[in-house]
């Protein structure tokens, strides 16, 4: 029904900067709330930064100030620009999407793409 690709993920040295993106595709009405999550190893998953429908946002502690998430409505897509990137936000990171179809909102994930910071 409802696919989200990710791009954009891969290896940087630390203080570089990454763009990853993520677009939603299928049957769609609309997409309400969209963010991007992490998960390390040995680590649970946490939320890195979240966006509404009308660019409301919100990030986590440690990426604030070196993080801007941003969507495009027409395309359904959702961005986060890392910048300043540090040893310790190597990860794989998770898109997410609540997509409204014309029977329900339902919750979506991407793939997932390894972000990798090298000192």
């Amino acid at each position: 029904q409802v696919q989200l690709v990710e791009s954009g993920g891969g290896l940087v040295q630390a203080g570089g900067s990454l763009r990853l993106s993520c677009a939603a595709s299928g049957i769609i009405f609309g997409v309400n709330a969209m963010g991007w999550y992490r998960q390390a190893p040995g680590k649970q998953r946490e939320l890195v930064a979240a966006i509404a429908r009308a660019g409301s946002t919100n990030y986590a502690d440690s990426v604030k100030g070196r993080f801007t998430i941003s969507r495009d409505n027409a395309k359904n897509t959702v961005y986060l620009q890392m910048n300043s990137l540090r040893l310790e936000d190597t990860a794989v990171y998770y898109c997410n999407a609540d997509v409204l179809t014309g029977w329900d909102v339902k919750p979506y994930w991407g793939q997932g793409t390894q972000v990798t910071v090298s000192s």
